[in-house]
């Protein structure tokens, strides 16, 4: 049966503070999207949550490093760690790009990426409050296959959003911009995937 024992329970509340970080910051990059009243002020409040972030996965690994015994493999945790850690880093980037390039209006494929980027993440919170209940096989694999499903989501959005791009935008310094907003934005889902990936992998690794 499923055995993650949680031999050292404070490691699974870094992961949840991890998570809440992490739905945080996709929280502002929706909002930034979908009102873009004050771009500037809502990338300055992501990047402070991404800091905040890296001082989470600092803490993990200073743990990971000083404690005997750990709920899983030290290697498992590692990845996990800085797996959770790329998907802010991804969140911030998205929203670095949109200042750096100055755009001036959101695409409507921009806000559905902002709205399958913010539902991700919250099954990957739901995803980490789940680990240390060794009675939770099932859903955690169920939840695995739903950040399968955003990501294909996302990534036949952006499909699209490029192909419209090609075929209506004139201005190419436009196009090589907006091209990249939306490969940044379906990179955050990506990472999500990662997340869930190597749960799935330590779910099989201790059932």
């Amino acid at each position: 049966m499923f055995s993650f024992i949680p031999k050292e329970e404070s490691f699974f509340i870094l992961f949840k503070e991890m998570t809440v970080n992490i739905i945080e910051g996709a929280q502002l990059l929706k909002e930034m999207l979908n009102n873009f009243d004050d771009p500037v002020s809502l990338q300055k409040k992501i990047k402070d949550i991404e800091h905040k972030g890296d001082q989470k996965t600092h803490e993990l690994i200073l743990k990971l490093n000083k404690s005997f015994i750990t709920p899983f493999d030290r290697e498992d945790i590692y990845a996990l760690v800085s797996a959770l850690d790329n998907i802010l880093d991804a969140i911030d980037a998205s929203a670095q790009h949109i200042i750096t390039y100055k755009i001036n209006k959101i695409t409507t494929e921009a806000k559905e990426l902002g709205f399958i980027i913010l539902k991700i993440c919250q099954a990957t919170d739901k995803l980490l409050s789940l680990l240390s209940d060794k009675n939770k096989y099932e859903e955690i694999l169920e939840i695995c296959i739903e950040i399968n499903s955003f990501e294909n989501e996302a990534d036949r959005v952006r499909i699209e959003a490029i192909s419209h791009l090609f075929s209506e935008e004139k201005d190419p310094i436009q196009l090589i911009k907006w091209k990249e907003i939306y490969e940044n934005l379906e990179f955050v889902t990506d990472k999500c995937e990662d997340v869930a990936n190597i749960i799935e992998s330590l779910v099989v690794k201790n059932a």
